[in-house]
């Protein structure tokens, strides 16, 4: 496995990319650098080395170890499907287990920060990614200005061991444009409502209508992850795609990132029904005039579609509950949406409980007492 760091040019140190400030920052002798800067101190002879281990992209910053190939293995899981992938840190030398969808991480000796560039390599190189903009100092105290206003939340899911677990995750995604030609047809109705009298009249009118056009839509998003947690991937949508970049290693320096596992083809249905209720909505909003519509059919033809393949940002913890459930917090990288599923601390309800029951005995008896 071709391991891939990040070296400071001034101090040799490792390199982070760091939300706060959209540049590069070492965290040994404090320098930044943009990725412009990187470009031009990188030597002419190992560009061409840069770019085959990122399949052609321009990676000034990269230090590749191609030998760690020859000490990568790869083993069944007990299931007999999953695949996990050992491989040596570029810092420290100790072995790292991840399994076969892990495509940055840290090392968890030295907390070295590597990308495993083979795993995003060819088909599964992504397109697009939007940089974390969020920092982690900003991450953790957003989760507890959050957590805080929960009241029976248990205080282990945000004590200091449980914070020092928010991660920051890139997660695959498929991106779907489309333009495409809309015809609608309905039944619009204009309701008339006067008093003669001591008379009410209603006049009701109806109308045929119709819409036909052209319906652009861009950057329909759709999980690319089997063991995502479906309901935290999409809860955090949407994403300002506008700030959406062309891909770079160098991004996912410093945070944890997964390779896609679902393809293009298992989720098109998915989109492809999102194409047509969007445009569809496009289109009845596009009617006015009338107090109501139904619509009795609506049709697209596809005229353009492009797809792309994207890594986006989300701050995300998990903690297993007393009961054994899973539960998890979640937090857009880039907008700090934030979406999860809280666990309770029963105890803390009992208790609330019973001081309220308590007070208002006290209230009663007081009022009884002066009655």
């Amino acid at each position: 496995m071709a391991v891939i760091s990040f070296k400071c040019p001034n101090c040799d140190g490792e390199l982070i990319f760091d939300p706060e400030t959209q540049k590069y920052k070492c965290e040994y002798c404090g320098s930044k650098f943009t990725q412009a800067e990187l470009d031009a101190l990188q030597p002419a002879e190992s560009e061409e080395t840069d770019a085959g281990a990122a399949d052609g992209s321009d990676e000034a910053e990269q230090e590749t170890t191609e030998q760690q190939s020859a000490d990568t293995k790869k083993k069944e899981g007990e299931d007999g499907g999953a695949e996990a992938v050992i491989y040596n840190c570029p810092s420290c030398g100790a072995e790292i287990v991840t399994d076969a969808t892990t495509a940055a991480t840290f090392c968890y000796y030295c907390h070295n920060p590597v990308v495993l560039g083979k795993r995003l390599e060819g088909k599964y190189l992504p397109n697009k990614v939007i940089p974390f903009k969020i920092s982690k100092k900003e991450a953790e105290k957003r989760f507890l200005e959050y957590v805080g206003k929960k009241k029976f939340v248990p205080k282990a899911f945000f004590n200091k061991k449980q914070i020092e677990c928010l991660s920051g995750v890139y997660f695959p995604y498929w991106i779907y444009d489309a333009k495409l030609q809309g015809k609608l047809q309905g039944e619009g109705k204009k309701i008339r409502v006067w008093r003669t009298g001591d008379t009410e009249y209603t006049e009701t009118k109806f109308y045929h209508v119709e819409r036909e056009g052209e319906v652009n839509l861009k950057n329909l998003a759709e999980n690319a992850l089997q063991k995502a947690n479906v309901q935290l991937v999409k809860g955090v949508l949407p994403y300002q795609f506008n700030e959406m970049k062309d891909f770079n290693m160098g991004y996912l320096s410093g945070f944890m990132a997964e390779k896609r596992d679902i393809e293009q083809k298992a989720v098109e249905g998915n989109m492809q029904a999102t194409m047509k209720n969007s445009a569809e909505k496009l289109m009845r909003e596009s009617v006015q005039g009338y107090n109501a519509l139904s619509v009795n059919s609506f049709g697209v033809i596809p005229k353009k579609e492009d797809w792309s393949y994207a890594l986006l940002p989300v701050w995300t913890v998990t903690y297993k509950g007393k009961d054994g459930k899973i539960y998890y917090y979640s937090m857009n990288g880039q907008t700090g949406k934030v979406f999860g599923e809280l666990p309770v601390d029963y105890g803390k309800v009992t208790l609330t409980g019973i001081i309220s029951a308590v007070v208002v005995l006290i209230i009663a008896l007081i009022g009884g007492y002066f009655l």
